[in-house]
C-alpha cells in the first residue's frame, strides 16, 4: 500500500503569507487648530464689539438702494471707466515713447512719468481745481472761450486728475509688457517687411497682453477706490453722496459702512472679470488652463455622485 505524501501533508504550492498592510497615521497639525481657534475668537470679538456699538445697522439696508446712492454708484463706475480709458491709451503712448530711440520723445515720457508718479493724486486734483489762479480764462480762439472756473467743472477735474495720473502708472506696466516679448519677434516681423507700427499692433502687443492684463486689473480695482478722493472737489460720486445723506439723516457712520459695502460689491465683480480676462490671455502660455470656479464645483459634484454610485 502506497501513501501519497504530498496529499497527506497538504498542497505543496501554497504561497507564503504576504506582508501585512501598512497602517498610515496622518500627521497631526496642531498649529492649524490653534491658529483657527485664535482667528475665530478674534473674529467673534470684533463682531461682538460692533454689535454692541451705538450704530443703527437698520439704516444701511434702508438706504442701500436709495436713488441718490445708486446715482453715486453710477457716477463712480462712469468715472472709473473713463479714467482707465485715458490711463490705458496714455500709458501705451507713453510706453512707446519711453522705448523710442528718439531722445526727445523718450525724455518727455520720462519726465511725465516722473512728475505724475512723484506727486500724490489728491494734490493733483486740488491743483487742477485751483488752476484758475494761474489761468483766469481759457481761450482756444474761435473754438472755445470761457472762464477757468466755469470750464474746470468737478467732473472734468476728476477726469483729468485721475486719468492723467493713471497714465503714468500704466506706462510702466505697458513698458514691462512690451519688454517681455523677445526681440526676435520684432526682428522677424521687420524681416518680413512689416512696419514698426504694424509690428507693435499685430505681433508685440498681443503677446505682451499676458503680462499687461494682471496689473491692469489691479489698477482698475484701485481706480474704483481712488474715485472716492474726488469728493474733495465736490463731485457727487458714491462717497460724497453717502456723506451728504449721512449728514441729513443723522447716520454718518452708517452711511460710511454703506459706501464700504458698495465698494466691496463692485470690486468683487471686477475681480471676477479680471480672473476670466487673465485666463483668456493665458491660453498661449499654459498647456492646460486652470479650472474656473464653476468647473471646480461641477467636478466636485460629479465626483461625489460617482462615489455614491460606486458604493451602492
Amino acid at each position: 500500500m502506497t501513501v501519497d505524501i504530498d496529499k497527506a501533508d497538504g498542497p505543496a504550492d501554497t504561497p507564503p503569507a504576504g506582508p501585512q498592510a501598512i497602517k498610515a497615521i496622518p500627521v497631526r497639525h496642531y498649529g492649524r487648530y490653534v491658529s483657527a481657534v485664535v482667528a475665530l475668537a478674534l473674529f467673534a470679538g470684533i463682531v461682538y464689539a460692533f454689535a454692541q456699538g451705538r450704530i443703527n445697522w437698520g439704516a444701511i439696508p434702508d438706504y442701500f438702494f436709495n436713488d441718490r446712492i445708486l446715482s453715486g454708484v453710477g457716477k463712480t463706475l462712469l468715472l472709473t471707466v473713463l479714467c482707465m480709458l485715458i490711463g490705458v491709451v496714455g500709458g501705451i503712448l507713453l510706453a512707446v515713447m519711453r522705448l523710442s530711440k528718439n531722445p526727445v520723445t523718450s525724455s518727455i515720457a520720462w519726465f511725465y512719468i516722473w512728475f505724475f508718479r512723484g506727486t500724490p493724486v489728491l494734490v493733483q486734483l486740488i491743483v487742477w481745481f485751483n488752476l484758475g489762479l494761474v489761468f483766469e480764462y481759457i481761450n482756444l480762439g474761435p473754438i472755445y472761450k470761457n472762464e477757468w472756473s466755469d470750464f474746470m467743472t468737478p467732473f472734468l477735474t476728476a477726469l483729468l486728475g485721475l486719468g492723467l495720473n493713471e497714465a503714468a502708472y500704466m506706462a510702466e506696466i505697458c513698458r514691462a509688457g512690451l519688454l517681455s516679448v523677445d526681440e526676435g519677434q520684432t526682428e522677424a516681423s521687420h524681416a518680413l517687411g512689416m512696419s514698426h507700427a504694424k509690428t507693435l499692433r499685430r505681433i508685440v502687443v498681443p503677446q505682451a497682453m499676458r503680462v499687461i492684463v494682471p496689473p491692469t486689473g489691479n489698477e482698475v480695482i484701485n481706480m474704483l477706490k481712488t474715485t472716492s478722493l474726488v469728493s474733495v472737489v465736490q463731485y457727487s460720486e458714491l462717497l460724497r453722496v453717502a456723506q451728504d445723506i449721512g449728514q441729513t439723516s443723522g447716520a454718518p457712520a452708517e452711511m460710511l459702512f454703506l459706501a464700504a459695502a458698495w465698494y466691496l460689491v463692485l470690486t468683487s465683480i471686477f475681480s471676477v472679470g479680471q480672473y476670466y480676462l487673465e485666463r483668456y490671455y493665458a491660453r498661449g502660455a499654459l498647456r492646460q488652463l486652470p479650472q474656473t470656479p464653476l468647473q471646480k464645483i461641477r467636478a466636485n459634484v460629479l465626483s461625489l455622485g460617482r462615489s455614491k454610485g460606486g458604493l451602492a
